[in-house]
């Protein structure tokens, strides 16, 4: 069994932990990551008073976030993202959406999200249609975005004439064999 250990957090850590918060981790992953990128610290009396003398900011921080998540939650409401996506007759889609797509696609709209905060119904889409992705934004803050998908019509391709029953069509060999021909004729050979 992996022992843990007590950390305060110095950055927020998505399914961990926001700046301020004890969390208990396992040794390893606080030794050799938060640590080392200066994510948490060590619980320990030094560092529960520097906690303890920085709380009123963090505090501050924390309500700024929350604001922002609630105006960044009323945005993303408000949008539509549409994708065009080459689809069978049935509806069923060559390839797939993903919260990649989803969050490159807000990207481009300026938003910047990771993709790990995009939840889509079954992880994927893979049929045309209109969906609801569910966007984590701070602390129980989500945004329900709408998503279209809509098929790209393909032309049919023209497919060359079949040859009549009986006729064979022309081939390499009896274009080249033409052509030895021409050239017999016009230098008086034939």
């Amino acid at each position: 069994m992996a022992k843990k250990i007590k950390v305060i957090m110095q950055s927020d850590i998505l399914n961990l932990g926001e700046e301020g918060d004890i969390c208990e981790v396992a040794l390893g992953y606080a030794r050799n990551y938060l640590f080392p990128k200066k994510y948490a610290v060590p619980y320990n009396n030094h560092n529960l008073t520097i906690l303890n003398q920085r709380r009123r900011a963090i505090e501050k921080k924390r309500a700024e976030k929350r604001i922002n998540a609630q105006e960044l939650k009323q945005k993303i409401e408000n949008e539509v993202l549409v994708f065009k996506m080459p689809a069978g007759e049935n509806g069923k889609l060559f390839g797939s959406i993903t919260n990649g797509l989803i969050a490159e696609e807000l990207q481009k709209k300026g938003y910047a999200l990771e993709k790990k905060r995009i939840e889509l119904p079954e992880h994927h889409i893979k049929m045309v249609g209109n969906y609801n992705a569910i966007v984590k934004l701070y602390e129980n803050e989500q945004a329900n975005l709408k998503i279209v998908i809509e098929p790209i019509v393909q032309e049919k391709e023209n497919k060359p004439a079949k040859p009549e029953k009986g006729r064979r069509p022309a081939r390499g060999k009896t274009v080249a064999k033409d052509a030895v021909e021409e050239e017999q004729k016009v230098s008086g050979e034939g």
